[in-house]
């Protein structure tokens, strides 16, 4: 080994000739992470048992050495096929035995070389090699020049980028004119991984290995050049920031000995006068507190700052404390209420007890109001009258076609763009905690996977829990409890229960014809005539003309098409104005049809005289109350039933209770029961496109089929609802003020009703039931006794002159009737 002394530990092997001839067996060294060039010089430290024999073994003859990279770093024993057959020859210059047993050894390489095969391999490994000879490049060319400049430019812009150039350097790189040594002096350089490394040894080629390290460089100079840049903008960043903050740190300091606030803190400053204005509730203010020291402790431009200050604007604008005075004034708020609405007592008498009660318990809660009827009946326009008359505010928030449940309690702070729900930003709109807040529409909520707005509804409309109302954004706890909030829905069928059992349920009918004349006169007609520019004195409408309208332009429970009627009279005046007519214009009965064309609707509409087989029902649908008409006719056939006109399960029930009603009281009617066996009976119900449903239809039904059965004619005055069972009794029905002033706009007389809706007549007006004649009854004979006129003579009944049909008269659609 050449050790001088057994004591000392370090061995030092002076360089001895190194043009000595290489033999053709050495002991072989496998490398980590690292690959040998020709004329590279690199310092080794070796610590595995088999390296530390090879350098051994080497010093010991002529200190040549074979070192080859093994495919994984990680392999602490790599045995043959996990080593390279390509390496370098390499000489050791100098060794240094340390003394953990490792040895620092400083190499250079030689020769390369490949490993034919493996003569040793158990304590150390000895190879023998074949010396790999490269082309001789007599003569450079001028593609070769121009490769050996770049690499030597790349090189050196590699070098300056890193701080490591030098005029030596230069120097070294221009001195060298052999491509192969060129390209493996820059490859020993270069911060290659070992399979690029690898990849430049095993190229013979010196023009090949240098065009491929020419790439690498190229590439090595984009990466350093996109390093610098980030390495700069970085330090400028920094640079900037320290500087910002250095002299907002002088300006503060400035503004203080001048006794002056800058922006920064005049903000904070008037923040907390907004928060103690604010008068918030004692949770509220904490946390209003707490969010106000995180923004002192925020930079001003961070994005975290700018959400802090949108909660703290919207904390201190929420009329936490702020209530406005209500006027209890009962005799004025019943002329306010009567001014902007005709009718609709019940609702004003609600109003009007609610304020009586108010006036004497000012600290009561507000109520839960929801008012059901059909379209244009002022639901949502007598909420804004209910705020006049209480010189409230008032906040209109529309709930039609809202899913995500977040639209009521708002957005977490976390997501980007959040904000408190409809009710809470209804409230800031609105300046006051006690505001007349109407929601419309409440029926046609709807529920999807971003929750259920219904749900969420809850906790804001139960008056024992408002007073907590937590708002997702505010994540706090708001006073509702003052709030008087008011629902409006078509139908209260498809509120869920658990929402409908907290509010009071009002519900609003159709008007009569005598109110929509009113109303015509004194509200629409007027608002009609501002709003298309024309003065009162050139317009007049006729008392005939204005009833006119109403009974054959439109049918309808409420205003909407009533008004828009008399809009498009209004537009037409308007247009004779102004291509230069002069007025008074009168609109007159005659005059009516030249305006608005040929009527559409009849208050007879279908039963020109009694018919066997058909009678005459009332149905309730979302627009208000209509006639439905029950066929019934006997065909030769098996005694089967058929029905039609798209009756929904409880309907078909009531047509089979009614013929069995009828087929148990065959000789009551004088009927031969065999006549069953040999016919089929089929019930339709005209406007077969529209769904039909409910058992109110029953007696309507057994009318038609035993007039059919009987050949007795049905009386075309006679309208009846009611469900019927098969011993024939008459139970009650719901809607039935809505089905009267149906049966009154379709010329009914007479109507048929259970005898337990008797009850119900106190609801409707007066002036309906002077023009119809009800009838409470208790079973089916009774129904028969009144709705069956008697069988015609011999010489059969009298032919009546058919009325002349109008062009363009049709009878009106119905929307999803309900008898």
């Amino acid at each position: 080994m050449g050790e001088t002394d057994k004591d000392d530990l370090i061995s030092i092997i002076e360089e001895d000739d190194p043009e000595a001839a290489i033999p053709t067996i050495l002991p072989m060294m496998p490398l980590r992470d690292v690959v040998v060039f020709t004329d590279m010089l690199l310092p080794l430290f070796v610590g595995r048992e088999k390296s530390v024999n090879a350098i051994e073994e080497s010093i010991a003859k002529d200190r040549y050495l074979f070192v080859a990279t093994q495919f994984d770093p990680g392999i602490e024993k790599p045995k043959t096929d996990q080593i390279y057959r390509i390496g370098t020859v390499s000489r050791i210059l100098r060794m240094l035995k340390l003394p953990d047993g490792r040895v620092k050894a400083l190499v250079q390489g030689i020769a390369k070389a490949k490993i034919v095969k493996y003569v040793r391999k158990r304590s150390v490994f000895r190879v023998k090699i074949e010396i790999i000879e490269e082309p001789d490049l007599s003569e450079i060319d001028l593609e070769t020049e121009a490769l050996m400049r770049n690499v030597r430019e790349y090189s050196e812009k590699i070098l300056t980028l890193r701080g490591e150039f030098t005029n030596e350097v230069g120097s070294i790189l221009e001195s060298i004119d052999d491509p192969g040594r060129l390209a493996d002096l820059v490859a020993s350089n270069l911060r290659l991984k070992i399979e690029e490394a690898q990849e430049i040894i095993e190229i013979i080629d010196p023009f090949q290995r240098l065009k491929k390290v020419n790439d690498l460089l190229f590439r090595e100079v984009e990466l350093s050049s996109m390093q610098a840049k980030i390495q700069s903008e970085v330090k400028d960043e920094i640079s900037k920031s320290q500087k910002d903050y250095f002299l907002r740190e002088q300006v503060r300091a400035i503004h203080k000995e001048l006794g002056e606030l800058d922006e920064r803190t005049q903000e904070i400053e008037e923040y907390k006068a907004k928060i103690k204005r604010a008068k918030m509730s004692r949770e509220a203010k904490e946390e209003a507190d707490k969010q106000l020291r995180r923004l002192e402790q925020m930079h001003p431009d961070s994005a975290e700052s700018s959400v802090v200050r949108t909660y703290l604007d919207w904390m201190v604008e929420l009329p936490w404390s702020k209530s406005t005075t209500d006027v209890i004034d009962i005799k004025k708020a019943k002329s306010v209420l009567d001014q902007d609405h005709y009718g609709l007592n019940k609702i004003k008498d609600r109003i009007l007890e609610y304020l009586s009660v108010r006036k004497l318990n000012p600290k009561t809660k507000g109520p839960i109001l929801c008012f059901v009827g059909p379209p244009g009946v002022g639901k949502t326009s007598l909420g804004r009258a209910i705020a006049n008359a209480m010189k409230r505010k008032f906040v209109r928030i529309s709930l039609g076609g809202i899913r995500d449940e977040a639209e009521i309690r708002g957005h977490r702070r976390t997501y980007i763009g959040a904000l408190p729900g409809r009710i809470i930003q209804g409230l800031k709109q609105a300046g006051s905690n006690n505001p007349v807040f109407m929601m419309d529409e409440i029926d046609k909520l709807g529920a999807d996977f971003r929750g259920d707005p219904s749900s969420a509804l809850l906790e804001a409309l139960d008056p024992e829990q408002n007073a907590e109302f937590s708002d997702h954004y505010l994540n706090l706890c708001f006073d509702l409890s003052k709030v008087m909030f008011i629902l409006t829905a078509n139908i209260s069928d498809t509120i869920p229960s658990a929402l409908l059992d907290r509010m009071e349920v009002i519900n609003l009918s159709g008007y009569t014809e005598s109110e929509k004349k009113i109303i015509a006169t004194t509200h629409l007609i007027p608002r009609q005539i501002k709003e298309n520019g024309i003065k009162s004195r050139q317009i007049r409408f006729s008392e005939q003309a204005v009833v006119q309208v109403i009974n054959e332009y439109t049918s309808e429970a409420g205003l909407r098409n009533l008004e828009r009627e008399l809009g498009s009279l209004c537009r037409k005046v308007a247009r004779r104005i102004a291509e230069g007519e002069k007025g008074p214009f009168q609109i007159t009965r005659r005059s009516l049809e030249k305006y608005l064309g040929p009527p559409r609707y009849y208050p007879e509409m279908d039963k020109e005289h009694s018919q066997v087989g058909l009678s005459t029902g009332l149905a309730w649908t979302q627009v208000g109350g209509e006639v439905l008409y029950v066929e019934a006719s006997l065909i030769n056939g098996k005694g089967e039933m058929i029905l039609t006109g798209q009756l929904g399960e409880v309907m078909q029930e009531s047509a089979r209770a009614a013929l069995s009603y009828a087929r148990a009281n065959v000789n009551l009617f004088r009927v031969k029961d065999r006549l069953f066996d040999s016919r089929d009976i089929h019930i339709h119900v005209p406007a077969g496109a529209i769904p039909k449903d409910g058992p109110s239809a029953g007696i309507a039904m057994a009318t038609a089929l035993i007039s059919a059965l009987t050949g007795r004619p049905v009386s075309k005055d006679v309208a009846m609802t009611g469900e019927i069972t098969l011993r024939g009794r008459v139970l009650p029905i719901g809607g039935l003020k809505e089905k009267a002033l149906g049966a009154l706009r379709a010329g009914i007389r007479t109507v048929i009703i259970p005898q337990k809706n008797k009850k119900d007549l106190a609801d409707i007006p007066v002036n309906v039931k002077r023009k119809l004649k009800f009838v409470p009854v208790q079973n089916m004979d009774e129904v028969l006794a009144i709705a069956l006129e008697d069988l015609p003579s011999k010489n059969g009944p009298k032919k009546k002159p058919k009325p002349k049909i109008k062009t363009g008269a049709r009878k009106k659609p119905m929307v999803n009737r309900r008898p």
